[in-house]
């Protein structure tokens, strides 16, 4: 007798008012991710473009540090019957982390079904309106999270971070191949190095690999994804990141151009994809 369940299709949720949803991941954690999702958030922003970040790691929640908002609790509003929770807006930006609901310190030891629910419950009731870009920071691994975000929404596309360590590589290939899987098919529109060296912020001409090189640009020979763009460290991100202050992010011309670089290559990427689309759609009209 055949299983059923390899004949169920999966109706994927759209979100209303959301146009793209972009995931941020990593096989490994302590690469950066959080802070390369708010830089990209702000990027988008900065063009003109309406965002809302998403801060899908339940376990160890960064966003709202990053934005200065620990300790703060979203409002909620009663809409059409059902209780909405209103996002914080910071710098442009519609914010959004299970950090909001918890304690700093508290631990949240919650199985694989419950961290599905809250994500999902989370991504429904927040009152996102209507965006351009909907941003995903997620959590490390290939777990219950990325299921439940890859089998039941829309997902426009996945940038993936890695650092030059080769350590780091083992892991962030999981993830690609998580998304390049048959039964997930969604679209990885670049790779990011993160932490691609290190600048003084008194001598930015120098140069120091701390973490070795080369990480990236592996990735990107080894499963032909373009690496889009290489973000350095220095310690005026790590004291901006920590102290919530994220709109001098880019006070920095080596941090801003990487992230420029990063929101170019997503564009270009989209264009390609949707000229792709177009000259499929002409080619089956053609042979109609």
């Amino acid at each position: 007798m055949k299983n059923v369940q390899e004949h169920k299709v999966l109706e994927k949720i759209e979100m209303p008012g959301v146009k793209k949803t972009i995931i941020v991941a990593s096989g490994k954690g302590g690469v950066g991710k959080s802070t390369v999702a708010a830089g990209l958030a702000l990027s988008l922003a900065s063009k003109g473009y309406s965002v809302g970040l998403m801060d899908a790691d339940i376990y160890g929640p960064s966003v709202p540090t990053l934005f200065n908002l620990e300790n703060e609790r979203p409002e909620a509003s009663e809409q059409e019957g059902k209780t909405r929770i209103e996002p914080f807006v910071r710098f442009g930006i519609k914010v959004m982390s299970i950090g909001f609901f918890i304690h700093p310190e508290q631990a949240v030891l919650w199985r694989g079904p419950l961290v599905s629910n809250t994500l999902k419950q989370m991504l429904g009731d927040t009152n996102w309106g209507n965006l351009d870009y909907l941003v995903i920071d997620t959590p490390p691994g290939t777990g219950d999270t990325h299921l439940t975000l890859l089998q039941q929404y829309e997902i426009s596309g996945a940038i993936i971070i890695t650092t030059p360590q080769r350590i780091a590589l083992s892991d962030v290939q999981k993830a690609i191949s998580m998304f390049q899987n048959k039964h997930v098919g969604v679209p990885i529109l670049g790779i990011v190095e993160n932490m691609a060296w290190f600048s003084p912020s008194l001598h930015p001409d120098e140069k120091y690999y701390l973490f070795g090189e080369g990480g990236g640009e592996t990735l990107s020979r080894a499963f032909n994804i373009p690496l889009i763009a290489q973000i350095p460290v220095t310690e005026t991100i790590c004291r901006s990141c920590d102290e919530g202050k994220l709109n001098e992010l880019f006070n920095n011309q080596e941090v801003k151009k990487g992230f420029e670089d990063l929101l170019t290559g997503i564009l270009k990427k989209e264009t390609i994809t949707v000229k792709t689309v177009d000259k499929i759609t002409q080619e089956i009209q053609n042979n109609d």
